[in-house]
């Protein structure tokens, strides 16, 4: 009886630990969110309306006057897979990664290249080596740069232009609420792809582009190839800052459902531990009265 006590006593000491940490982690995350949805949703108007505004302009763009609005038949496509570094955060690093694989083997025909951003990603297909991998980048969420996202970007523009690759796709949370996030796998390249989407969109009561005639100021070649290269730069942003952002609300909501679960967790142990107090205080007094009367 007294090991037995003895144990839960030691096991509700551990699990009273364990909530300190989580209830720690959970304060944390907030205060990330805080500054992480700020970030975002400072973003969120800009890229919608340079989302709109490009795909307007590409519709009435001759495709010559930019490679980056050349459409042809896409036999090689890129998959830039957003996840985190660290765990702790619920269904949040599987769930993109399931949908990332799952558009992968739907690309009947096509030789699909990964770009992982993320520890997470990085660990899952390094115990699958049959599936290609161009580059893995970790430790991105400490910071999430304008410089960064450019930089990224460059690179599958430039393997655009070469034939390297024949369409470039994003896969992220996008943030939705604390307690829900909603994964999004966008084209980035071609803009005839982007364009699908954004008619989809328009379907289902999205705001309209509208039909405006465009004039060049300067030459149309220069500024498209300056406006669709921020375009890239900034969607890739705005994906990092929606990641980052749905991270934390899902560690939030992860730490506080782990410290509900140990508070009840110990609470329940609490009890039987009184119980088996009590039923041993029970037993004693009875060998007493018992001892007693066997005297008397």
């Amino acid at each position: 009886m007294a090991n037995n006590t003895r144990e839960l006593r030691r096991r509700i000491r551990s699990i009273r630990n364990t909530a300190q940490l989580t209830r720690a982690m959970k304060m944390v995350s907030a205060a990330k969110l805080r500054r992480a949805q700020d970030a975002m949703m400072g973003a969120r108007p800009y890229a919608a309306a340079l989302k709109r505004t490009l795909v307007g302009v590409a519709r009435r763009s001759d495709p010559s006057l930019s490679p980056l609005l050349a459409q042809r038949e896409q036999k090689v496509v890129d998959l830039i897979v957003v996840t985190a570094d660290r765990g702790l955060c619920g269904s949040f690093n599987a769930n993109i990664i399931k949908r990332a694989e799952a558009w992968r083997e739907a690309q009947q025909g096509r030789e699909v290249h990964l770009t992982l951003l993320g520890r997470k990603a990085a660990d899952y297909y390094r115990r699958r080596p049959h599936i290609k991998v161009r580059e893995t980048i970790t430790g991105y969420a400490r910071e999430v740069s304008v410089q960064m996202a450019s930089a990224l970007a460059e690179k599958f523009e430039q393997r655009f232009i070469a034939g390297e690759t024949d369409g470039v796709y994003l896969a992220f949370n996008e943030f939705k609420s604390v307690i829900a996030q909603r994964i999004v796998i966008e084209p980035l390249l071609p803009f005839g792809e982007l364009e699908k989407v954004l008619d989809e969109q328009q379907r289902e009561g999205a705001e309209a582009t509208g039909h405006v005639d465009y004039i060049y100021e300067p030459e149309p070649q220069v500024l498209l190839a300056k406006v669709i290269s921020r375009f890239l730069a900034f969607e890739v942003y705005h994906a990092l800052l929606e990641s980052t952002a749905a991270e934390h609300a899902a560690r939030m909501t992860a730490m506080d459902s782990a410290s509900r679960n140990a508070s009840e967790l110990i609470d329940k142990l609490t009890l039987e531990m009184n119980r088996l107090r009590q039923a041993s205080i029970t037993t004693e007094i009875i060998e007493v009265v018992s001892g007693a009367q066997a005297l008397g």
